[in-house]
């Protein structure tokens, strides 16, 4: 039961996150879009807002679908768990409804449909309050979530835990780096999803010049936030190493507690035996990475037995995550250098750009799957165990339910895929865009 409460839960937020990690950083984009195009007039300008605010729209509506689905099993499902921590969980869920998405919703409205309808300035600023709201949103999220990773600011009150101090609950010791990690995914899903569906328009249209202009302004972001974002992720890492040490095991894949630890390239985990198999390793690399020193003592995951999180998923996904981020820091270079002086790519160019369109996707889940199996047993990191939470749902149902949301978020993310790939393939004349009542 417990295995599948997780996987239900899993696939809900998994499928939720997607959404999110594209119109955070995509609002701030429509905003830069908005801006430049009231500074010059240039129609490309135009054009870009017109097409991405409406794949905005579209995203918006299925985050807000599938959030509102996964809301609802912190109750079916994991009862112990608002039983334990809703009076710290709750606070922060209602401020980030009453602050982030009120906001959003407020003047979602006048960002679609109102450029033709309110001053120049108004509709700016309607973008404007989109964009802080989608950012607070995130805000608060990750408030919470980092709280259940490195608690703080607490009292026990009986069997349930209160705020003593909402500023030590809030700004609890892993919130700033894992806000400034997501905030840079978010941005990094944003510029490849904008330059790859661009690509993907280009290798039709060549001469499109808002297509153009577009992949350029995406690359350029990818460019800049890739680098910054292996910073920030070391940076985190190392918050990491201080405050979830089996965490770091387990993505490294040390077993043993040991000085001059290697740097685990690749490896195939064998949990039973405590041991990598096939491993393919730097020497001392890890104790540099970890401790900035190559003697540095690393410790493993004997360490910290019973109480180890499933080494298997965590140490590919980190690997594919890093991975991609590099591969994202090689792409986001040749398409800058690519599209200097307004240039178009080749069409191989295009052809990679496109095919990256989703890697912000790939990087994001894999990161977060890094971070919450890796916190296992812990729901609540050393307060609330995963299996003292759930609920007493019947597996048949768990089953059930779970091989409904396989199918539905299946069909629904083809569909939104299909969808978004032909407004992008047709450009912000298709018929697509052409909502009643909507921009011209």
């Amino acid at each position: 039961m417990l295995a599948l409460a997780r996987a239900q839960f899993g696939l809900n937020i998994g499928f939720h996150i997607l959404f999110p990690s594209l119109t955070i950083g995509l609002a701030w984009l429509l905003l830069y879009f908005r801006l430049r195009y009231a500074a010059t007039g240039d129609a490309r300008w135009h054009d870009s807002y017109r097409l991405w605010v409406k794949i905005f729209a579209l995203s918006f509506a299925m985050g807000v679908v599938s959030g509102i689905t996964m809301s609802f099993q912190f109750g079916t499902n994991w009862p112990g768990y608002m039983l334990s921590v809703g009076n710290i969980a709750g606070p922060l869920l209602t401020f980030e409804v009453l602050f982030a998405f009120f906001l959003e919703a407020t003047f979602l409205g006048v960002m679609l449909f109102g450029m033709n309808r309110v001053s120049a300035g108004f509709h700016i600023f309607a973008t404007a309050m989109v964009a802080i709201g989608t950012s607070l949103s995130a805000f608060w999220i990750l408030a919470l979530n980092s709280w259940m990773h490195t608690p703080a600011g607490f009292t026990h009150d009986g069997g349930q835990l209160i705020a003593a101090d909402w500023l030590d609950v809030i700004f609890n010791p892993s919130f700033p780096f894992r806000l400034a990690h997501m905030l840079a995914a978010s941005g990094l899903t944003t510029a490849f999803a904008v330059a790859g569906l661009s690509a993907w328009r280009l290798l039709r249209a060549p001469h499109d010049k808002a297509a153009l202009q577009a992949a350029r302004t995406g690359v350029v972001i990818a460019a800049v936030l890739a680098p910054l974002q292996v910073v920030l992720g070391d940076l985190h890492g190392l918050n990491t190493l201080e405050h979830q040490p089996a965490k770091i095991a387990a993505m490294e894949g040390l077993w043993e507690t040991r000085s001059e630890a290697p740097l685990v390239l690749f490896a195939i985990p064998d949990e039973q035996a405590r041991a990598n198999r096939l491993a393919l390793e730097i020497p001392r690399g890890a104790s540099v990475i970890l401790t900035h020193r190559p003697d540095g003592v690393v410790r493993g995951l004997e360490d910290f037995a019973p109480d180890i999180p499933p080494v298997t998923p965590v140490f590919f996904a980190f690997r594919v995550m890093v991975g991609t981020a590099f591969l994202m820091i090689a792409v986001a270079w040749a398409g800058v250098w690519a599209t200097r002086r307004q240039r178009v790519p080749s069409r191989r160019l295009l052809w990679i750009l496109a095919g990256m369109s989703i890697s912000g996707w790939v990087a994001t889940i894999c990161g977060w799957l890094v971070t919450e199996i890796g916190r296992q047993p812990w729901l609540v990191t050393g307060i609330l165990r995963t299996a003292d939470a759930v609920g007493d749902v019947a597996p048949q149902l768990l089953g059930a339910t779970f091989a409904g949301y396989v199918f539905v978020y299946a069909v629904l993310l083809v569909a939104y895929l299909v969808v978004v790939g032909h407004m992008a393939a047709e450009g912000p004349k298709s018929a697509l865009t052409q909502v009643p009542g909507g921009m011209p």
